[in-house]
């Protein structure tokens, strides 16, 4: 992934958090007036960005593990199990995300 398309993927990324925030804080202003609406639609959305920025994490590190691991099972294929946990690892870190959603 080149640079540009990095940087235009964080701009919409920060521009869709940007928006969604402004959207809660209205709801929460029109529908309910008391701090406890306002703070769990906070909490929801928190959860959701833990969650989705997780998730990105995973992808990205998941991609050069998994080639560099079938690179070393293409040349010792008893090394399939180091192979197979080395890819796994990156998957528990989708793990902490969806802890921050059940601990809310």
């Amino acid at each position: 992934m080149n640079n540009k398309n990095m940087k235009k993927g964080l701009t919409t990324l920060l521009a869709l958090s940007g928006i969604s925030l402004i959207a809660s804080a209205v709801q929460a202003q029109e529908g309910d007036t008391t701090a406890s609406a306002a703070s769990f639609d906070a909490a929801k959305l928190g959860a959701g960005i833990a969650l989705g920025l997780a998730g990105v994490g995973t992808g990205l590190s998941q991609g050069p593990i998994g080639a560099a691991a079938v690179g070393m099972i293409a040349e010792d294929s008893s090394k399939f199990v180091t192979g197979l946990i080395f890819t796994a690892l990156p998957e528990t870190i989708v793990l902490f995300g969806f802890l921050a959603i059940f601990l809310l």
